[in-house]
C-alpha cells in the first residue's frame, strides 16, 4: 500500500507540473497559444449558437426553439463572436508573433501579458457562468436582451433576474483585458524594436496591432463607462436609461457605439495586416505601396471615431448630424480602397502560389468588398431608413466580420501554423476547407440581403409563412450547416496534420519577416542572436540588396 501511494504522485508529477507551468507562465508564445486555443473554443460554442438559430428560422412556423431560448442563443452568439472570438484572436496572433516579427525576446511587460489573458478567461466564464443562475420556472437565465444590450431591455424593469448581472461583469472583465494588452503592444513595438527596424519598416502586422491598440485605447473607457451606469441603474438606484425616471436610452446608444464602431476596425485592422503579410509571399514579389497600406490604418482608425451615429440614424438627429456622419461613413470607404488597390496591384503579375493561406486572403479580399459595398448603401440615410432592423444589416455586417475577419483568422491559421507547430497543415484538406466556406458563407450570408429587402425584420424568431422569406431562410440555412462542415474540415486537417507531423522547416514559405529568421517552433529565447534589420523584408533583403524579392520569395 505504501509504495502504490508513493508511486501516485511520482506519475501524476509531469503532468501536474506541465500543466502549472502552462497556467503559470509569462511567456509571450505559451500565453499566444492559450488565447487562440481558447478563442477557437470560443468559436466552436458561438457556432453551435449560430446553428440553433438558423435551425429555427429555416422555415416559417417552426418551434425548435421558444422565444426565451431564441434571444439567449441570439445574443450569447453575438456576444462570443465579437468580444471573445474576433476581438482577442487577433491578441492571441499577435502576442506569439509581434515580438517575433520585431526582433524582440518577449513583451514589455510578461506578467500583464499573463493578466490579460487570465482576464479574458474569466470574462467568458463569467458569462458563461448564467447558466447556473436559474428563475422561477427553474431554467437558467441566460442574458438575453441582444449583444448590444440596448435599455431598457436591459434594466431590471425588464430583465430582474442575474442574467444581465452576468453579462455587464464579463463584458468588464473582456474590457480590462482589452486594454491591458492594448498598453503591453504599444509599448513593446515602441520600445523592443530589433537594431535598425524603423517604424516606417515595421511589418505590416505589427503596424497593424499598434494601430488597433490605440483605437483600443480610446474606445473602451466608452464601453466601460455604459457598462458601470447600467449596472447602477439596476443595482443603486440611480436612472442614467430609464425614460421614467428622467433617464435617457439614446445615452447607452452613444456610448456604446462610440466603442462598437470603433470596435468594427478593431476586428478588422489585424486582418488587414496579415493579409498584407500573406499576398506578398504567395504572389513571390514586394507589396505594392507599403506607406499607403500602413498609413491608411492611421486613417481608418481616426475616422473610425467620426462615425458611430450612423447606427442611429432613426433616434431624431438634426439633418446637420445626420449628413456628417453620413459623409464620414462615406469618407471612411476611401483608405480602405485605398488597401484593396494596393493587394490587388501586389497580386497583378506576381507569380500566386494557391495554398490555403493565399486562397483565404484573396477570399477576405472578395467577400470584404462586399461588405464595404453594402456599407457605403447603409451610409445613406434614406436608405438606411428603409432597412434599418431588417436582415440586410444582419448580411451587410457578416460580411465584414465573417467575410473579412474569420477568412483572415484563417489565412493567419494556416501562415502561421507551422511555425507554432513545426509541422505542415495538409494542402488539400486545406483547399477543401476554403471552398466550403467560400460557398458556405455566401449561401449563408447573400440571401439575408434579400429577404432584408423583402421586410424580413431581424431579431425576430419565428414568422408567418406566403411572406417570401421562407427559400431565403431556407438557403441561409443550409449554407450554415456548410460552414459547420467547413470548419469540421480544419479540425480534421489540424488532427491529421499532427499525425503526420511533416516537418515545416524554419522557413516553409519563403517568408520576408524576422519570425522566419528562428527555428519552428522557436526557442524559449526567440533568437540565438539579437537581428539586425537594415530595411522591410529583411530575408529577402539578405539575398538581394537592393530590395527586391530574391532567391526566398521564389523558394
Amino acid at each position: 500500500m505504501t509504495s502504490h501511494a508513493q508511486a501516485m504522485p511520482t506519475s501524476r508529477r509531469p503532468f501536474l507540473a506541465e500543466a502549472l507551468e502552462w497556467i503559470t507562465t509569462v511567456d509571450h508564445k505559451k500565453i499566444g497559444i492559450m488565447y487562440l486555443v481558447m478563442n477557437f473554443i470560443f468559436f466552436i460554442i458561438g457556432g453551435l449558437e449560430a446553428l440553433l438559430v438558423r435551425t429555427q428560422l429555416a422555415n416559417s412556423n417552426l418551434k425548435v426553439l421558444d422565444p426565451q431560448t431564441y434571444n439567449e442563443m441570439f445574443t450569447l452568439h453575438g456576444t462570443t463572436m465579437i468580444f471573445m472570438v474576433i476581438v482577442p484572436i487577433w491578441a492571441g496572433f499577435a502576442n506569439y508573433f509581434v515580438p517575433l516579427m520585431i526582433g524582440a525576446r518577449d513583451m514589455a511587460f510578461p506578467r500583464l501579458n499573463a493578466l490579460s489573458f487570465w482576464l479574458l478567461f474569466f470574462g467568458g466564464l463569467v458569462m458563461y457562468s448564467s447558466f447556473l443562475a436559474f428563475g422561477d420556472g427553474g431554467r437558467p437565465q441566460l442574458p438575453d436582451a441582444g449583444w448590444t444590450g440596448y435599455p431598457p431591455l436591459t434594466t431590471r424593469l425588464y430583465s430582474p433576474g442575474p442574467n444581465i448581472d452576468f453579462w455587464i461583469l464579463g463584458l468588464h472583465l473582456l474590457g480590462a483585458s482589452s486594454l491591458i494588452g492594448a498598453i503591453n503592444f504599444i509599448v513593446t513595438i515602441l520600445n523592443m524594436r530589433a537594431p535598425g527596424m524603423k517604424i516606417t519598416s515595421l511589418p505590416l502586422f505589427v503596424w497593424s496591432m499598434m494601430v488597433t491598440s490605440a483605437m483600443v485605447l480610446f474606445s473602451t473607457p466608452s464601453l466601460t463607462v455604459a457598462l458601470s451606469l447600467l449596472l447602477s441603474d439596476r443595482h443603486f438606484g440611480t436612472s442614467f436609461f430609464i425614460p421614467a425616471q428622467g433617464g435617457d436610452p439614446l445615452l447607452w446608444q452613444h456610448l456604446f457605439w462610440f466603442y462598437s464602431h470603433p470596435a468594427v476596425y478593431i476586428m478588422i485592422v489585424p486582418g488587414m495586416g496579415v493579409i498584407s503579410e500573406v499576398l506578398p509571399v504567395f504572389s513571390r514579389k514586394p507589396l505594392f505601396g507599403y506607406d499607403f497600406i500602413a498609413w491608411s490604418s492611421v486613417f481608418i482608425a481616426a475616422l473610425g471615431f467620426t462615425v458611430w451615429a450612423h447606427h442611429m440614424f432613426q433616434v431624431g438627429s438634426s439633418l446637420a448630424v445626420n449628413t456628417f456622419f453620413a459623409t464620414a461613413s462615406m469618407i471612411i470607404a476611401v483608405p480602405t480602397g485605398v488597401k484593396i488597390f494596393n493587394w490587388i496591384a501586389t497580386i497583378w503579375g506576381g507569380a500566386l502560389d494557391m495554398r490555403p493561406p493565399m486562397l483565404f486572403a484573396i477570399g477576405f479580399i472578395s467577400m470584404f468588398i462586399i461588405g464595404g459595398l453594402s456599407g457605403v448603401m447603409l451610409a445613406s440615410v434614406p436608405v438606411n431608413w428603409q432597412v434599418h432592423d431588417t436582415y440586410f444589416v444582419v448580411a451587410h455586417l457578416h460580411y465584414v466580420l465573417f467575410g473579412g475577419s474569420v477568412f483572415a483568422m484563417f489565412s493567419a491559421f494556416y501562415y502561421w501554423l507551422p511555425k507554432i507547430t513545426g509541422w505542415r497543415l495538409q494542402n488539400g484538406w486545406g483547399r477543401l476547407h476554403f471552398w466550403l466556406m467560400l460557398v458556405g458563407f455566401n449561401l449563408t450570408f447573400f440571401p439575408m440581403h434579400i429577404s432584408g429587402l423583402l421586410g424580413m425584420p431581424r431579431r425576430i424568431y419565428t414568422y408567418a409563412a406566403g411572406q417570401g422569406w421562407d427559400s431565403w431562410n431556407l438557403m441561409s440555412t443550409v449554407g450554415a450547416f456548410l460552414i459547420a462542415a467547413a470548419v469540421l474540415v480544419f479540425l480534421i486537417n489540424v488532427y491529421v496534420s499532427a499525425r503526420k507531423r511533416e516537418p515545416a522547416g524554419n522557413d516553409p514559405w519563403g517568408g520576408a519577416t524576422l519570425e522566419w529568421a528562428t527555428s519552428s517552433p522557436p526557442p524559449e529565447h526567440n533568437f540565438d542572436e539579437a537581428p539586425t534589420v537594415k530595411g522591410r523584408d529583411p530575408l529577402w533583403l539578405l539575398d538581394r540588396p537592393e530590395g527586391s524579392a530574391g532567391k526566398r520569395a521564389r523558394a
